[in-house]
Formats: structure tokens, C-alpha cells, sequence
């Protein structure tokens, strides 16, 4: 065993030991920072979020006592059912399916309950909960009397990726209401009572001009909140208004504003669920500034974000569709929380928004308000305004500018002649190829000539095998180099201005509403990954079926690279290992990515192939060596940058030229 190997493996234990010392280090960090939450959702009185956290604190100690105990407490203060500690500890690692899931509905309060804290709403605490239908040509809406809330939203124009209708969110988990105290201390909740239908009608179909359903939350005859939602046709908006009427008595005097509670439960509607949790999230427009949100792609079990300046709106964003509640004027502030949920089949994420919501006391208050429940299609929201087509993250400075100015309208043109998407990414892809092709031509002709040179080079190389000869070495390369006319940074600046593209398309497919659902060759949806094979076992990383397309791209990587791989330093073992593990490594990592987008690689691999084939006819090795020759009878005209150099150096008073 030589020096070399030795020296390798004491590398790879110390990278084995420091990253156990980083994981270890990095889950005493997020249970210290959940436990710490905990406490202080306690001592607010959030005892739901409370008990969150400390599930969260399981995830990184399953089995610590205190936690365990203090999750025991907040189970029976909420009426939970806790089972053992060995289940709360299973579940907390993600390995169980208990009746402990990662996140629990609120517990519905007793009646008796509902009757004491509503104080003058408590007439409303019980009641017959039904559903009122209001729907256009887009868009089907259940209001429910419970709450007077949006019980479900249906977009009529979808279906999930196994055929069933597409639902952004429905049932009794999801919550949706003002929560405030009223002028003798009683606190009321307008998720738990029951709204009165104003209108006789209980399914209103929106045709031809726009439609109102209003149901009020009454105290008393004259006093009571109205909920008006107000749909026109060819449209995913809604109108929401809210009028509290004659609660000057109820509602203290000094309340600047109103606690908005929205909850949500995000159901699971494309076939590969990784993907669509990677590109899930929280975003929310700051008063009259930039789109902001949680972190895209995050490994947190759970994220908040407490946000103390105005908003303008909050998205609970799918990977393709999206709800969103808009302020008339503005939130005053807020607080969001995204929770994975690991053990729901169904439900991939569970979001949360308190919202204050500004309020003037007066004989009639009205909070302007308004959702989108609907696509993530760029030309829809942008129709909407307020920037909301800025939900779809397309990547940041030119990355974004490039999808959006450059990708997205090309693709849009060529959607408007041709109906098969395959084909629309093959002109794509082509028509971006034709673009590059001068950059491209200069980087493999680059290429080329440093791979004729080579020889050289190693002759070079064998001249000053001392390593403190390694400047004249480095001096000597350069010269050749320029005898010969050949820049060695000439492949790789082209290659570099090419990546910005690479990433805005990387950004583009996963996110491309345009693909959801598109079939081409064998492939049944490009916006979610192909499958050939399906396997009995889960690989790691790589997941439980065998993309085709994926495949592809790795062997035309592979191709692409063994007819480029001729540049100097490519004949060398570790290098020559680099080279290919690289696209291995993009297999196992794009496996479950979008099947556009590595249809998209596969195509540009192979242009690149047929391109370099064609390029290498115009590049003459003879006329490379000729000039070679022709130039070593030439003086080396000397740069600007060595002339003023030495124009410096004769300022001093030292002569350059001396030796």
C-alpha cells in the first residue's frame, strides 16, 4: 500500500468522522431550536403549534423523557389521544403509522364550550351544517354554513394524476376564520359557528354576469358579520368582502385589528410526491414590494417565518396550482408555517397564516378581501395583477430574466402551431443550439487545437519534472499556446456564458404547468419523471422505478464526453474518474425529476454530438502546426498589460530586459 492510498483513506475516515461530528452537531441544534419554540408557543397560549414542535423535536430525539412528558401534558389539555411513548417516538422518526400523525386537526369544542366563550355569538355555536354551491365555467366552490367558509375548491379544467377530479383542499381540517375578543372577554371564533344563508339559493351557477352569495354570523337581529363571495365567469378570482355590522357594542372600541386564522391541509395531486413537496411553499408579496416566501426545496420538517411589515398577499403554493388570499388594501402582519406531513398517503403538507387584519370600529366595518383559487400559469396570474405570477419561482437575475423574456414566450409561440409538447422541446432545443452555436464552435475549436498541441505539451512536461520548475513549466505552456494562436481560456468562458441557460431550463420544466399532464413517446406526463421499470425496493437517492429518459441523458453525456475529453489533464486517472462519475451522479439525482427536462438534456447532448462531429472537419490539424511553425520565427509581441509592467519597472530605475 503506497503513500497515496494511505493517504486517501485517512481522508475519506476524517470526511466519515467530521460529517457525523456536523450531523450530530446540526440535530442537537434543531431539537434545542424546537424545544425552545415549544416553550414559547406555551406561554402564548398556542398550545396546537406547542405540540407541534415538540413532535418536530422527536424527529431529532426520539426517545428524550422531558419532551415525551411535556407532549403527554399538551395531549390531554387538547383532548388528543397519545398512545405509548414507543409510538410517539416511532412516529416522530417517521416510521410508524399510529394514530400520532405528524400534525393533528384541531379538536372541535364542546358545545357547552362553544356556548360559554362566544358569549354574543353563542346563538350560533349549534346548527345544521350545510353547503352552498357556487361555480362558473373554471371553478366549483362549496361554502359551507359552518364557518362560512370555502369548504372545497374544484377546478374543473383538471384531474389528479390518477384521473380523479382535481380538489385543492376540502374538508373539516382545513380552517378558515376571525378570531377576536369581544368587549367582555368572551373569545370568538368564527370557524366554529354556524352562518345564516341570506339568499334562498343553494347552488348558484355563474354564466354570464358575476354572482353573490352572502351568509351572516349573527349576535343579534341587527347585529351580525356578513361573508359575501362574489365569482364572475372565466374567472379563478373570487371576491371576498366582509361587513360587521352594528358591532360597536361587541367588538371594543380601541380594536385596531383582527386575528385571521387560515389553515390548510395540501393534498397530493401528481404522480411523483418528492417533486411536487420540492416545489411547494409559502409565498407572500410585501406591501407594495418584492414576492418573498418560504424556502423552496426545504428539509425542514417544519419552517415559519414571522413577518412583522405589511402584506399585500399570501399563497399556499402547489406545484402547479395555488391558493391565495389577497388583502383589498393590506395585512398589517402575519405569521406562516409549512409542516410536512409524513404519514398522510393523501396530504403532503400542511399549511398555516395568522393574518392581522386592520379594523375600524364603526356602526359598519368592511374588510375587503379576495382569493385565487387556481393555476400556476404565468398569463393567468399575471391577468390577476399584484405580481402574482411571481408565485412561480423561475430563478433569480438572469436566470429568471432569461426564462421569462426569452424561454417562455418562444415556448408559448410554438404552442400557439404545434400540439405535441415532445416536439415544442425539440425546436426549443434546437432553436437554443442554433443561438450558442458561435460560442459552442469557439469552445470546441479551442478544444481541438489544445488536443493537437498535446504532445507538445507533454514534451513540455517531460523537460521540467522538478516541482520547483513548475513556473517555467507553466511559462513554457503559455508560449506555446500563443505561438499556435490558441486561447486555453477559449472553451471554457463560451461554456460558462452558456450555463445561465442550463439553469433557467432546469428551472423552467419542473415548474411548467404547460407539461403537467402531456404525453409524448413513452413518457405519460413531462412534468413529472418517466418510468420503464418499476422496482420491488426503494435505491437511495435514486427511488423505486427506472426513468428512460434519465438513462438517455446519462449515455449521451457519457458520449459527449469521451468525444471532448481530449483537452490536457483528461488522460489522467483522477480526472478521467471526474469526468465520469459526473453524469452517473445527475442520473441518480434526476431519476425523479421532471421527464421534460431530461428529455431537454438528452436532445441538447446529442446536438452537441452531431455538432461536434461536424466542427471537427473544419479543424485542421495541419494548419494548427503550420502556424506553429510559422509564429516560432516570429518574436513574441509582447500584451499591454507586460508592456506597462515594465514601463513601471523603468520608472523605478530597474531595467527589465536585464537579467
Amino acid at each position: 500500500m503506497d503513500k497515496n492510498t494511505i493517504t486517501g483513506i485517512i481522508l475519506i475516515f476524517a470526511i466519515f468522522v467530521g460529517f457525523s461530528i456536523y450531523n450530530n452537531q446540526k440535530a442537537n441544534k434543531g431539537f434545542r431550536e424546537a424545544v425552545a419554540t415549544a416553550e414559547a408557543q406555551i406561554s402564548q397560549g398556542n398550545l396546537e403549534r406547542a405540540r407541534t414542535e415538540y413532535v418536530n423535536a422527536l424527529r431529532f430525539k426520539p426517545n428524550n423523557p422531558e419532551v415525551l412528558a411535556e407532549l403527554n401534558k399538551l395531549n390531554e389539555k387538547l383532548g388528543i389521544s397519545a398512545g405509548t411513548a414507543s409510538e410517539i417516538a416511532d412516529t416522530s422518526s417517521g416510521t410508524s403509522t399510529t394514530n400520532i400523525p405528524a400534525i393533528t386537526p384541531a379538536p372541535e369544542r364542546t358545545q357547552q364550550d362553544l356556548t360559554e366563550v362566544s358569549g354574543p355569538f353563542s346563538g350560533a355555536s349549534s346548527g345544521e351544517n350545510e353547503f352552498i354551491t357556487l361555480e362558473n365555467n373554471l371553478l366549483e366552490l362549496k361554502i359551507s354554513q359552518k364557518g362560512g367558509r370555502v369548504y372545497s375548491a374544484r377546478l374543473k379544467d383538471y384531474q389528479t394524476h390518477d384521473s380523479m377530479p382535481l380538489i385543492l383542499f376540502s374538508g373539516d381540517s382545513t380552517v378558515f376564520g376571525f378570531n377576536f375578543f369581544t368587549s367582555d372577554n368572551r373569545v370568538v371564533q368564527t370557524n366554529e359557528l354556524f352562518f345564516t344563508l341570506q339568499s334562498g339559493e343553494k347552488s348558484v351557477m355563474v354564466s354570464e354576469s358575476a354572482e353573490t352569495v352572502a351568509l351572516r354570523l349573527y349576535a343579534a337581529d341587527d347585529k351580525y358579520i356578513e361573508y359575501r363571495y362574489t365569482l364572475e365567469p372565466d374567472k379563478y378570482s373570487v371576491d371576498f368582502d366582509v361587513v360587521f355590522s352594528n358591532l360597536t357594542g361587541i367588538i371594543p372600541a380601541n380594536q385596531t385589528n383582527i386575528t385571521l386564522d387560515w389553515r390548510m391541509y395540501i393534498p397530493q395531486q401528481e404522480k411523483g410526491r418528492d417533486n411536487e413537496d420540492n416545489y411547494s411553499t409559502i409565498k407572500y408579496k410585501y406591501y407594495e414590494d418584492e414576492v418573498a416566501g418560504l424556502r423552496l426545496r426545504s428539509q425542514k420538517e417544519t419552517d415559519t417565518e414571522d413577518i412583522t411589515t405589511r402584506l399585500n398577499w399570501v399563497a399556499f403554493q402547489d406545484q402547479f396550482f395555488s391558493s391565495v388570499l389577497i388583502a383589498g388594501d393590506y395585512f398589517q402582519s402575519g405569521s406562516v408555517s409549512s409542516l410536512r406531513t409524513v404519514n398522510s398517503p393523501k396530504y403532503h403538507r400542511y399549511f398555516t397564516a395568522e393574518l392581522a387584519v386592520p379594523y375600524i370600529s364603526g356602526t359598519e366595518s368592511k374588510i375587503d378581501l379576495g382569493f385565487y383559487f387556481g393555476p400556476n400559469h404565468i398569463g393567468t396570474l399575471r391577468k390577476e395583477g399584484q405580481e402574482l405570477e411571481k408565485i412561480v419561482f423561475l430563478g433569480r437575475n438572469i436566470i429568471g430574466w432569461i426564462s421569462r423574456f426569452v424561454i417562455i414566450p418562444v415556448f408559448n409561440w410554438l404552442e400557439k402551431y404545434i400540439s405535441s409538447y415532445g416536439i415544442i422541446i425539440l425546436i426549443l432545443t434546437v432553436l437554443i443550439k442554433l443561438v450558442l452555436f458561435p460560442l459552442t464552435y469557439k469552445s470546441f475549436q479551442s478544444t481541438a487545437k489544445m488536443g493537437i498541441l498535446k504532445p507538445m505539451v507533454d514534451e513540455i512536461g517531460k523537460k521540467f519534472p522538478k516541482q520547483e520548475d513548475a513556473m517555467k513549466k507553466q511559462q513554457a505552456t503559455m508560449d506555446l499556446y500563443k505561438r499556435a494562436g490558441v486561447n486555453p481560456m477559449g472553451g471554457c468562458l463560451p461554456m460558462l456564458l452558456q450555463f445561465p441557460i442550463l439553469f433557467a431550463m432546469f428551472r423552467f420544466f419542473p415548474v411548467s404547468i404547460e407539461l403537467r399532464q402531456e404525453a409524448f413517446l413513452w413518457a405519460s406526463d413531462l412534468s413529472t419523471y418517466d418510468s420503464i421499470l418499476n422496482l420491488p425496493f426503494t435505491i437511495p437517492m435514486y427511488g423505486n422505478h427506472v426513468s428512460l429518459f434519465t438513462i438517455l441523458m446519462t449515455v449521451s453525456s457519457l458520449l459527449t464526453m469521451k468525444m471532448t475529453g481530449t483537452s490536457p489533464g483528461s488522460d489522467q486517472p483522477g480526472m478521467k474518474i471526474m469526468m465520469y462519475m459526473m453524469p452517473v451522479m445527475f442520473m441518480v439525482i434526476l431519476n425523479k425529476f421532471s421527464a421534460g427536462l431530461t428529455y431537454y438534456y438528452f436532445l441538447a447532448n446529442m446536438l452537441t454530438w452531431i455538432q461536434n462531429i461536424v466542427m471537427k472537419r473544419f479543424i485542421n490539424a495541419d494548419e494548427v502546426l503550420a502556424t506553429l511553425e510559422a509564429n516560432k520565427k516570429k518574436p513574441v509581441p509582447k500584451s499591454k498589460w507586460q508592456q506597462r509592467l515594465e514601463s513601471a519597472a523603468k520608472q523605478r530605475g530597474i531595467n527589465p530586459s536585464r537579467k
